[in-house]
């Protein structure tokens, strides 16, 4: 969240008329989060994170070389994350959890 900090700043300014480095010190925490997850798509912040979340095939084929960039950053920043947070047993007991739900799905038990 921090490196998004100036799309969050220029997305309260546009949506809300919101000066945050004015305002932000008087602002109860539960009442800036409602605003943030309140952000419209046609914000900066809310094009950055339909850029990021954006996986159907269709749509990654017409995005642009910057789009690409940002959206590879991202899953790249998420992936590390995932990486140094989370342990080899927690990995192998989801991997098994998926694996069992695809047998399942396959008609092959699973259990």
């Amino acid at each position: 969240m921090i490196e998004d900090y100036d799309l969050i700043v220029s997305s309260f300014q546009s949506q809300y008329g919101i000066r945050l480095s004015r305002e932000i010190h008087d602002m109860p925490w539960e009442e800036f989060k409602q605003m943030l997850i309140g952000i419209a798509p046609d914000t900066a912040l809310g094009r950055i994170v339909a850029i990021r979340a954006e996986d159907r095939k269709e749509y990654l084929e017409n995005f642009t070389p910057e789009q690409h960039r940002i959206r590879n950053k991202w899953k790249t920043r998420h992936a590390e994350f995932i990486k140094n947070h989370t342990s080899k047993e927690q990995m192998d007991a989801q991997l098994d959890a998926m694996k069992m739900a695809f047998m399942r799905m396959a008609g092959l038990g699973g259990d």
